[in-house]
């Protein structure tokens, strides 16, 4: 592959110091491990304090990957406007009802940043259809101005806000460093002197009143009564450990504490808080991507300790949902009297008293049906809605209490309501097109039968949908405003079948121009994930369309390990079954390269993070398929990171990969695959791994170092590194600012074509 370079910098050599590491018998060599800085917890927090000869070699990196871009900076910036220019300069959401209020959020003319405002909810209980003016009660309050919080740092980032149920506090999680370690400040909404309320908690407290919560996951719940907030800390390995409490109004002369409520032992168990829509229970789920557990504490006693609903089963999943006097159970447990044993693969609806209740005394609600992958519950006080994945799309389904089979000890439940299919009598919501993505919002308010939902796909603008589950009436509140225009008829979606070589049909979603011709010449982006079971919707993306109009297809690999066709889709793409993601993803491209969608070294792939390892694994395993690849913050040093116990997310993780520590079937396998560890002597094509210092999920050394291996080991390229020094794994912030990595992802995507 001949290669037309115009840089005027010489690749960065990196220093090598050999690192000889023992391990089960195995014996490896990392000549780059250096680049970790040892107080990388630290740098997380303060990437000032990264050590000089790394932040050279990042700095050099950056130089030299902009050096070699240089000729597509017109490109970048055309293709910015572009995406620009498809996004309103003032946009608004689709208000929320809650209480005597409407909250929403809006962008001011061409702000990075929303406004969190409310208004007073009007006597007319009738929402405004899309094009109308909502009618409001009274003035607009603005709680949250986070361009104005974003001010004065390089990296801002929201991670919640909430409002507490007596409207008088507000709080909100900021992240100002890319680290996802938050700060939670507190509002008094009641001081109407000041338009955004009084500061309880945080750095712009008065005095003598407390600072933020700080090293916080950024999750937090106020309890029912407003008097206690919740919130998840985050130790010193950016792990969620404990959740605390802490008063929100502090009585006279009691000092305000962050109070323990539970301590996680376990390290691979993340934490998760939620307060039930009935606002009777208090919600922490701990676990891992197998098995998860719910610990409850009654919205009437928030001080109260935490109580198992039901005892953690290895293996088993549940997730629960209060309706009135019984919990709706989410869960890949056995049905009792199952016909075929194991697990509801799909997963299955029980139902079981509201109070803890072993697992033995669930009853069943909707069976497990296969093919119909149960996705989320959501409840008011007279209907259940829930969503669920049948060949590739989503459905919704609503379903009204009386309707409902009746709750009763297991003991007594006879068994010919078991069966019961209430799909037959539930209303439902679907769509006609080959590919879509239907997203249940959730029912608004306990106590009103409105549902919302919002349908899209590669072709039509996301529709915000509220539906009377009484009466059936479906209001159209809102459709994505494309501002430069968008005509669905010019473009054409398509839902392909790619046969993977154990047999297996692989999905695939192309987006492309009415009209393309499939002659193999159209140039092709190839987007690809494939991890922890989620699933890569038919989305719309106004930034697509930018190499769209450029004659390029877009396409989608819904390789295993997701979930696109159910959870088996996922186990199948997992520990010792994860190389089924790499060749689905080779099988899609030359099943494209077979159909006449593009052609060898036509095709520039793409993912990130997880996606990352899959762009690392194809590189090696098929470089001859690709003009380019992109690899956003790309998890590709997988050996050496799931054998480092300090990192974040590696006990957490060994049950999607294996622990290489222990297992020596685990050892071989990530070794076999692992793409820092596999870079071989062959023509590679152009590789752009980008990643962030402050990242704590994929850490900045593990693109850098494999692009050093890459030069070190394989033919072609060129291999670029970019870090991002002022942010983490999700880039940059700001809706405009994070669009200058989009435009660079695909001007490099074009440029490769040029190189090949």
């Amino acid at each position: 592959m001949s290669k037309q370079t115009s840089s005027r910098l010489s690749p960065p050599v990196p220093k090598r110091e050999s690192v000889i590491l023992e391990q089960l018998g195995h014996t490896r060599c990392d000549p780059y491990a250096w680049m970790k800085d040892p107080d990388w917890q630290q740098v997380l927090r303060d990437p000032g304090r990264l050590r000089p000869d790394i932040r050279e070699h990042l700095e050099a990196e950056n130089a030299y990957a902009a050096d070699m871009l240089a000729e597509t900076e017109d490109l970048q910036a055309t293709l910015l406007e572009e995406m620009k220019a498809r996004i309103p300069a003032t946009e608004e959401s689709v208000p929320v009802p809650d209480g005597p209020w409407l909250y929403n959020r809006r962008f001011e003319t061409d702000a990075q940043y929303p406004l969190h405002v409310r208004t007073p909810r009007p006597a007319s209980e009738e929402p405004a259809a899309e094009g109308q003016e909502q009618e409001t009660a009274g003035p607009e309050e603005i709680l949250l101005d986070v361009t104005a919080r974003a001010q004065g740092h390089d990296f801002y980032s929201l991670g919640g806000a909430a409002v507490s149920d007596d409207h008088g506090l507000y709080a909100f999680s900021e992240d100002t460093q890319g680290s996802e370690v938050f700060r939670i400040h507190l509002k008094d909404l009641t001081n109407k002197d000041q338009a955004t309320g009084t500061m309880l908690w945080g750095e712009e407290a008065g005095p003598g009143l407390p600072g933020p919560v700080k090293s916080s996951t950024g999750a937090f719940a106020f309890s029912p009564d407003s008097e206690w907030l919740f919130w998840i800390w985050r130790d010193d390995n950016g792990r969620p450990a404990r959740l605390y409490r802490r008063r929100t109004r502090p009585k006279p002369g009691e000092p305000l504490e962050d109070i323990l409520v539970y301590e996680e032992t376990d390290p691979g168990f993340f934490l998760n808080l939620s307060v039930s829509a009935s606002r009777q229970w208090i919600m922490l789920e701990r676990g891992d991507h197998d098995t998860n557990e719910t610990l409850l504490i009654p919205a009437a006693d928030p001080q109260a300790a935490p109580v198992s609903f039901a005892p953690l089963v290895r293996g088993e999943r549940y997730s629960l949902t209060h309706w009135g006097d019984r919990f709706i159970i989410l869960t890949n447990r056995a049905e009792p009297g199952a016909s075929t044993p194991g697990q509801a693969v799909d997963f299955t609806l029980m139902q079981a008293p509201d109070r803890p209740t072993p697992q033995q005394e669930w009853t069943p609600f909707l069976p497990q049906t296969p093919g119909h992958f149960l996705l989320q519950v959501s409840a008011g006080r007279d209907f259940l809605a829930w969503s669920e994945r049948f060949e590739g799309n989503e459905r919704i389904y609503m379903l009204a209490r009386k309707d409902a089979p009746a709750l009763r000890p297991a003991e007594n439940d006879p068994p010919s309501e078991a069966g019961l299919d209430l799909r037959e009598i539930a209303r439902s919501v679907q769509m006609d097109e080959p590919a879509y993505d239907l997203t249940l919002l959730g029912i608004l308010e306990y106590d009103r039968p409105v549902l919302r939902y919002v349908y899209q796909s590669p072709t039509t603008p996301p529709h915000w949908y509220d539906l009377n589950m009484e009466t059936g009436a479906r209001i159209l509140r809102k459709v994505r405003d494309v501002p430069s225009g968008h005509d669905p008829q010019a473009y054409e979606t398509r839902r392909l079948f790619a046969p993977a070589p154990d047999g297996e049909i692989v999905p695939v979603t192309v987006l492309m121009k009415r009209g393309t011709k499939l002659d193999g010449s159209a140039p092709l982006l190839l987007y690809g994930y494939g991890s922890y079971g989620i699933s890569m919707e038919a989305a719309f993306s106004t930034t697509t369309l930018s190499l769209v109009d450029r004659g390029w297809i877009h396409a989608i690999a819904h390789v295993r390990g997701g979930s696109e066709k159910g959870w088996n889709w996922f186990l199948e793409g997992r520990g010792r079954k994860k190389p089924n993601t790499f060749t689905d993803f080779i099988a899609v491209a030359r099943h494209l390269i077979a159909e006449g969608y593009t052609s060898p070294r036509r095709i520039v792939a793409h993912g990130g993070s997880a996606g990352g390892l899959l762009m690392g694994a194809v590189a090696n395993m098929a470089p001859e398929l690709f003009a380019g690849i992109a690899a956003q913050v790309p998890f590709v040093d997988m050996l050496n990171t799931m054998s480092d116990t300090s990192l974040p997310l590696t006990p957490p993780e060994w049950p999607e990969w294996g622990n290489p520590l222990t297992d020596p079937e685990a050892y071989a396998l990530i070794a076999s695959y692992s793409p820092y560890d596999n870079v071989r002597q062959a023509d590679y094509p152009a590789i752009l791994a980008m990643g962030g210092l402050s990242d704590p999920r994929v850490t900045y050394w593990e693109p850098a170092k494999w692009i050093a291996r890459l030069r070190d080991i394989a033919q072609g390229g060129p291999f670029l590194c970019r870090i991002n020094m002022e942010a983490g794994h999700g880039g940059s912030s700001g809706r405009y600012t994070r669009l200058k990595e989009v435009a660079l992802v695909q001007a490099f995507a074009v440029w490769c074509l040029k190189q090949a």
